[in-house]
């Protein structure tokens, strides 16, 4: 059995997957353990198809299990193998366990130790999942309300649904944005200067790609549209985007893991448009914001919680002729030059940095544990 480290309380995360992070909640985590580790002793658990062996913090621990041959059981697998791991082979202080979708784990996790729970979305809200998967998640999501010592959410209108729904105290703690990126991000390769950018992890119906394509063709784009992420996600999906991608001049780069990569190049593109459907507080749009790129971004109640409209440009969601006559407007004047990039940067770093945020989850960690 691993002991617990000598001097600093130790805290077994659950949930990112792994790290480096390269997707919303990962990212998350990373950066709140880069805030705490010099007061706590962070052991990740995580799988082998998210995870890098290079990755260093510190002394922070990464212990990576196989990925599960059957893909569609893999996160599956790796929530029981991070169960058995904190039961059975160490012993921790506290857990941190991240997102709902493993709160089915959450009965056996507290017969040993106190849990800390974070929300990052409703996924049976994602129209990717089928009815019985969605039956699965809501389930989860009642453990998790039930089970957890500590429920917080990260995105304002999230913590209004869950209180809505349960009877049970969440607390609000914000996604962030981690400023020590800004100095070194690099200047890309090629002229993107007048490219609108899209970015996703994985890229899905919810994202909105379709939208913004058929935005384009109504007004009869001939820039350039750059499409970052996964979209091997759905094959009928990836079917439909490249249909509606036929007559536009678009670029898929894929998924962009290295996150200075990424933010190098949606900071030299013209305007940056975040079409999404649904979103609790998006990663993504926090740093299109940072690097003060000109955002065009659906009215869906995550992105006006936390933006307004002297900050960024709100189009109607799910309309893609609002959203064209927003991109044509934009490209026609952009009377506001960096006006706007410049208040959208200026509410993040003033309210929504790591440095803030962090330490609303060490008095968490520090109330449970003592």
């Amino acid at each position: 059995m691993i002991e617990k480290a000598a001097g600093k309380k130790s805290i077994a995360v659950i949930g990112l997957k792994g790290l480096p992070a390269f997707g919303g909640a990962a990212t998350v985590g990373q950066n709140l353990i880069a805030g705490m580790y010099s007061s706590f002793k962070f052991t990740v658990l995580s799988v082998a198809s998210h995870a890098e062996s290079r990755f260093e913090m510190g002394d922070v621990e990464q212990i990576v299990f196989k990925s599960f041959p059957i893909k569609k059981l893999n996160i599956l697998i790796y929530y029981i193998k991070s169960c058995l791991h904190v039961l059975f082979s160490a012993k921790y202080d506290l857990i941190h366990l991240h997102h709902t979708d493993g709160a089915f784990i959450l009965p056996f996790l507290r017969l040993k130790y106190k849990v800390v729970l974070t929300s990052h979305a409703r996924p049976q809200e994602n129209t990717k999942w089928g009815w019985w998967v969605k039956l699965f998640f809501r389930v989860n999501e009642n453990i998790a309300i039930r089970f957890s010592n500590v429920f917080a959410v990260v995105a304002m209108p999230l913590q209004q649904k869950y209180n809505s729904l349960y009877k049970k105290d969440i607390l609000y703690i914000p996604n962030g944005i981690d400023l020590d990126l800004l100095p070194v991000l690099d200047t890309v390769e090629g002229n993107t200067k007048d490219a609108i950018v899209f970015a996703a992890g994985r890229i899905i119906p919810v994202k909105g790609l379709h939208i913004l394509l058929r935005a384009l063709k109504n007004i009869d784009f001939k820039g350039q549209l750059i499409v970052v992420g996964n979209l091997d996600q759905l094959p009928a999906y990836k079917k439909q985007i490249m249909a509606l991608a036929n007559g536009l001049n678009v670029e898929f780069v894929g998924m962009i893991k290295e996150k200075v990569k990424l933010l190098s190049l949606v900071k030299e593109c013209r305007l940056f448009v975040f079409p999404s459907l649904t979103e609790a507080m998006s990663i993504m749009l926090f740093e299109a914001a940072m690097v003060k790129i000109p955002i065009i971004c659906s009215d869906i109640a995550a992105n006006t919680a936390v933006f307004n409209t002297d900050e960024v440009v709100f189009f109607k969601s799910d309309d893609e002729l609002d959203l064209s006559a927003k991109i044509k407007e934009f490209l026609l004047h952009n009377s506001d030059g960096a006006i706007m990039p410049n208040k959208a940067f200026d509410k993040l770093a003033n309210n929504y940095t790591w440095t803030k945020i962090a330490p609303k989850y060490r008095q968490i960690y520090e109330q449970l544990i003592r």
